[in-house]
């Protein structure tokens, strides 16, 4: 299975970016999905996850700012990022649980989202 995430780029500060990332591959299962994002020389964070059934969490930092989604026909989850800040600046990588247990993590390679003061 592959993540292939996209819609990262150059945004101003209260601006909004919509991320998609679509799984592809021998698909048996996907659980739980989620989008982390990492800046330079920082840790790779939650931003949020959601089940299969649509239940949702959200870390503080982008609580009330972005939501998550996703479209179980087309095995794809969504990150709408809205007034963005300059410290949402990172590259944004998916995350799926996978697999007839949904015991296997797989990544996507990430995308970039810069957001100018």
């Amino acid at each position: 299975v592959q993540l292939q995430a996209s819609g990262g780029g150059l945004v101003q500060a209260g601006g909004s970016l919509r991320l998609s990332c679509v799984a592809s591959g021998s698909i048996l299962r996907i659980g739980v999905m989620g989008w982390y994002r990492q800046a330079p020389g920082k840790q790779r964070e939650l931003c949020a996850t959601i089940s299969g059934t649509g239940s949702t969490n959200y870390a503080d930092s982008v609580k009330g700012r972005f939501t998550i989604s996703r479209d179980n026909a087309k095995n794809a989850v969504y990150l709408q990022m809205n007034s963005l800040k300059p410290e949402d600046t990172a590259v944004y990588y998916c995350q799926a649980y996978v697999g007839l247990r949904l015991d296997t993590v797989v990544w996507g390679k990430g995308t970039q989202v810069t957001v100018s003061s």
